[in-house]
């Protein structure tokens, strides 16, 4: 046993028996590099990472490569998820020293943190030009024992190249229509008009872009823009990367045709989708984002909600096989022979191919992933009839493992999804859920002072302070559970967060970090305005911020809100793709957040129409006039006794209306 049995991570705790000396991120394993006067070796990984765990059993588990390790370094090993900073240092040393980066990560540092060597995953022999992993420990070792004072100043210019490079600022002024309108045009160009989505292989699910996309065309009209959106997200419904069977999204899929995924699955991937497809029926009132809506959400409750309420972090790509090995994807893929034994040669026949399995498959061995092969276009009965009895015979196969940690940021992300999901399509047993994961989060996660912890485990608090996407993305959840639930308290504790936001996480021009201004001292105090697999904690802020304030009236939050929008001015027009939720956050700002107080029932045909209205970052309050709780319902009075509702923007207020269809039009919701 190591240093990682008192750890809290999942994926720490499968290294805890490694042979490997392995410590978690602590001053304890850089002062015993110090002692022993060795380097230390950083690995990076996450618990539903494939080739974290290829090269945990390739090198991790051999003897005769874990005393090498142990009797030249200090290892160090590190849950990317769980430690988001130090993540993002050592990768953009990574990238910018190799032009790549990805895991498992694997870094050579000295002592002081500073990096000189580094790679992601190295094979245990020679392999396509690569280095093993043992003639790459022997390199260094011999580097750092014969040649210190080069591997030193290497280290020492790396660390001032990583200081030197120039931080973002809050930007010049807002985004406007030119910009948004040349964003729009690089996505188009970007848009793979055959597949749906952009670019080629590897594709992932482009959330935040389509997000921005229909946010455009509620403000302008712009249909091609509603098509793209559209059109990207049927095709990953249709596509292998959807689970024809169980519900929920895999991570990315490996091919450009969105067939074959890359199998893990994601909390924030699936939470991001969730509401997106949500979105989508709002827009356009189509029955298939409803179902993939619905199901995703069934999806993230049956199978990643904890016992506390909160929601784990991902299923494993990996599971056992019917030959007992642990191979990617075998809790999902199907041959011919095997739907046969289950459904009977006719019913097989169909279902190979309504889900496009075939004898030679699309996957690996003779295995299929299943998809909409045809487009979904059969008997809905037979079809409901086949896919329930192939979930019931997968429920009899081994079951990828669950990575438990609940991650404050996607929990936000989840309960935002949740609140929505559950208020359009009348599923309150969905908004009870993201009422519970927000309840967590405020008990677990920020205790008494507000200040959020970044994971937590059992209902058990993490060591690890959160980052700003953690403030921004669960703010995010409360102010939309705020919206549904007409309770105040969430507004109030979204309040609290972002207060955090503006003291701790930002600079003196408007610019935002990541890390808090007290948070431990990396070799760099990260910060990116692009999204990756999740919103940017950078530009979730801004669009929190924003909506924070159309609610409070708070000129600071607003103010705050459009410095930091400033980014998506410069990067928006140049990477539109990778500043998605900006995007989108910058529509809601350029169209003017409409401020909708419906006062009157919660629930009622009012407030249902009000949360059901497309333009982009609307607020609402539901409620009684008089309760402190919203100060939207402020001095508003029901007109005639009757459910008002009063519509707002850039502090022009229109005439109040008890009318659900004249609110409709007000709000751009489908009747």
């Amino acid at each position: 046993m190591n240093h990682l049995a008192e750890a809290q991570s999942p994926y720490l705790l499968q290294h805890a028996h490694n042979p490997v000396d392995w410590w978690p991120w602590s001053e304890g394993a850089f002062a015993e590099a110090r002692r022993r006067d060795v380097p230390v070796f950083l690995s990076v990984g996450y618990s539903s990472c494939h080739w974290c765990h290829v090269m945990a059993h390739e090198s991790f588990e051999d003897g005769a490569t874990a005393a090498y390790l142990n009797e030249h370094f200090v290892c160090v090993k590190v849950d990317r998820e769980e430690r988001p900073d130090v993540d993002a240092v050592y990768m953009e040393a990574v990238q910018a020293a190799t032009g790549q980066g990805g895991w498992p990560m694997s870094v050579f540092m000295t002592a002081d943190g500073e990096p000189f060597y580094f790679g992601t995953y190295f094979p245990p022999e020679p392999r396509h030009g690569s280095p093993s992993f043992r003639q790459v420990l022997e390199g260094v070792a011999a580097a750092w024992g014969g040649r210190r004072g080069e591997v030193t100043e290497v280290a020492a210019r790396i660390v001032r190249d990583l200081g030197g490079r120039s931080l973002v600022g809050g930007g010049d002024g807002l985004p406007g229509e030119p910009e948004l309108s040349q964003a729009l045009l690089g996505l188009t160009r970007d848009y793979d008009e055959r597949y749906g989505g952009f670019g080629g292989a590897p594709k992932f699910p482009p959330s935040m872009t389509v997000e921005f996309l229909l946010r455009h065309h509620a403000r302008t009209g712009a249909e091609g823009a509603l098509q793209m959106a559209a059109d990207t997200c049927r095709a990953m419904a249709e596509g292998g990367i959807y689970d024809q069977l169980g519900g929920g999204f895999a991570r990315y899929a490996v091919d450009r045709e969105w067939v074959v995924p890359h199998f893990e699955k994601m909390l924030y991937d699936n939470a991001l989708l969730c509401r997106v497809y949500a979105h989508l029926w709002r827009a356009t009132g189509s029955e298939q984002a409803r179902r993939i809506a619905l199901e995703t959400a069934d999806f993230m409750v049956r199978e990643l909600r904890t016992a506390e309420g909160g929601f784990a972090s991902a299923l494993d790509a990996d599971s056992e096989d019917a030959a007992g090995r642990h191979t990617e994807g075998a809790y999902y893929v199907w041959t011919p022979e095997q739907l046969r034994e289950v459904l009977g040669e006719a019913d097989a026949a169909f279902a190979a191919e309504y889900f496009g399995v075939t004898e030679e498959g699309t996957f690996e061995e003779g295995a299929s992933v299943l998809r909409l092969a045809g487009g979904g276009v059969a008997d809905a009965e037979r079809v409901a009839g086949v896919r329930a009895r192939l979930l019931a015979a997968r429920e009899a196969r081994p079951r990828p493992g669950r990575d438990d940690k609940v991650v404050a940021a996607w929990n936000g992300l989840a309960v935002a999804a949740l609140a929505e999901t559950g208020a359009y399509f009348d599923r309150p047993d969905l908004v009870e859920r993201a009422t519970e994961a927000a309840d967590l989060l405020v008990r677990v996660h920020m205790g008494d002072t507000a200040r959020l912890t970044r994971t937590s485990k059992d209902g058990r608090s993490g060591d690890n302070a959160g980052v700003l996407e953690d403030y921004a993305d669960v703010a995010e959840g409360f102010l939309a559970l705020a919206a549904v639930t007409g309770e105040g308290a969430w507004l109030e504790f979204a309040g609290f967060l972002l207060d955090i936001v503006l003291v701790h996480f930002t600079g003196e021009g408007g610019e935002l970090y990541d890390t808090a201004d007290d948070a431990e001292q990396l070799i760099r105090r990260p910060q990116d305005p692009t999204d990756n697999a999740v919103p940017a904690g950078w530009t979730a802020a801004a669009g929190a911020l924003l909506s924070y304030a159309a609610h409070t009236g708070s000129e600071p939050h607003r103010t705050a809100a459009e410095r930091a929008l400033g980014v998506v001015k410069a990067l928006g027009p140049r990477v539109p793709r990778f500043i998605g939720w900006g995007l989108a956050a910058a529509e809601a700002q350029l169209d003017g957040v409409r401020e909708i107080a419906v006062v009157g029932p919660v629930g009622g045909e009012l407030h249902r129409t009000a949360l059901l209205g497309t333009a982009p970052g609307a607020v609402v309050a539901a409620g009684e006039t008089g309760g402190a709780e919203f100060p939207l319902l402020a001095d508003r009075p029901r007109a005639g006794g009757a459910p008002t509702a009063y519509v707002c923007r850039r502090f022009v207020c229109d005439a109040p209306t008890t009318d659900a269809a004249e609110l409709a039009r007000k709000v751009g919701a489908r009747r």
